[in-house]
């Protein structure tokens, strides 16, 4: 076997083999060389701080490609001035080869406005500077929803959420002040559904309950009842419930008394008015003031009945007594009186 492998064919064979091999490989490097212009290499230009134009011209010249990025925009650099370059500048690259520019556009790239309807105002003011925009003016309506934004306006139009701004652009926002109190309700009655729901939201009430007497959900019935009903007093944001059918109110008199009965308020006239009898309040503290003593009057010495006889006999006189009065307690002490002593009767035999 190893007779027949060294044959001079089967070498000369294999050596045209390799041979072959050899040059295939030799043409294909040689067809790289010539496709790539291996060997030729380009300098990039250095076109920082250039216009855009001047350097699409410059590295056109160069026999290279170019492709524009536009950079965040920076106020302290010329419009369309030429920031950065990739590769940098003095790198060798193949002809052909695409530089990266870039470029200071000539102003702040527009921002997408974001929605805050139905926020908090503060939340919206945050969200609004977060992306580049700021707060005008801030203008208050009535409203249900206090301190939420209602709406946006831009130059005098209503700005919806999504739309496209320059950067730094100013947006005026109309927030909600709270609901009004003590609103006059419409008279719906006899009003299509239809025609009822506008003249609802235009008093800045809420539509309410709606039935419907055959069940169906048509707008163009009739509406016969209403509660609360017309001239009532509501704040805004209540809501109105509606009763609606194809008959008209005079077809219904029936049904609106039974709902008489249901929702108004009886009031029996027969019992007297409550009478309210004001009383004035008075802060200031009442002291009362402490009793006079009582003045004790000395009773007058009574003289004795003379009497006819012979010899009379004087009883010596006794010391009187005298008594203390008693002492009554006062707010305040004054000084206390002395009573004088009773004179005792003097009885003769």
């Amino acid at each position: 076997m190893l007779k027949s492998f060294f044959h001079w064919k089967v070498l000369v064979n294999l050596i045209m083999a390799i041979a072959i091999f050899m040059g295939l490989v030799w043409l294909t490097f040689r067809w790289l060389e010539f496709h790539t212009n291996h060997g030729k290499e380009i300098a990039v230009p250095n076109v920082v701080n250039k216009s855009v134009h001047d350097a699409i011209k410059i590295l056109d010249d160069s026999g290279l490609e170019y492709e524009v990025d536009s950079f965040k925009f920076d106020p302290k650099f010329r419009p369309f001035q030429v920031l950065q370059i990739w590769p940098t500048a003095g790198s060798h690259v193949k002809d052909g080869r695409t530089i990266k520019l870039k470029v200071n556009p000539k102003t702040w790239a527009p921002v997408s406005v974001p929605d805050i309807i139905d926020k908090y105002k503060g939340l919206a003011f945050r969200n609004l500077e977060q992306v580049g925009l700021k707060v005008g003016d801030t203008l208050y309506e009535p409203s249900i929803q206090r301190d939420a934004v209602i709406r946006m306006i831009y130059n005098n139009s209503e700005l919806k959420p999504g739309t496209l701004l320059p950067r730094f652009s100013v947006i005026d926002l109309v927030i909600g002040a709270g609901p009004k109190r003590n609103i006059s309700v419409p008279n719906l009655v006899g009003l299509t559904v239809q025609e009822a729901k506008v003249i609802i939201e235009q008093n800045l009430f809420e539509i309410g309950l709606i039935e419907h007497e055959d069940g169906g959900k048509d707008e163009s019935d009739i509406i016969y009842y209403q509660d609360p009903a017309s001239l009532d007093l509501r704040d805004q944001g209540m809501q109105i419930d509606l009763w609606a059918s194809k008959r008209t109110p005079e077809e219904l008199s029936e049904k609106i008394k039974e709902l008489n009965e249901i929702y108004k308020i009886k009031i029996d006239t027969t019992l007297p008015p409550i009478e309210y009898e004001e009383v004035p309040i008075n802060n200031s503290p009442v002291y009362k003031k402490a009793p006079a003593p009582k003045k004790t009057v000395p009773k007058t010495p009574v003289e004795p009945k003379e009497t006819e006889a012979p010899k009379s006999v004087v009883a010596p006189t006794p010391k009187p007594s005298v008594e203390k009065p008693k002492s009554i307690a006062k707010p305040e002490e004054k000084p206390k009186i002395e009573e004088k002593p009773k004179a005792k009767k003097v009885v003769v035999e």
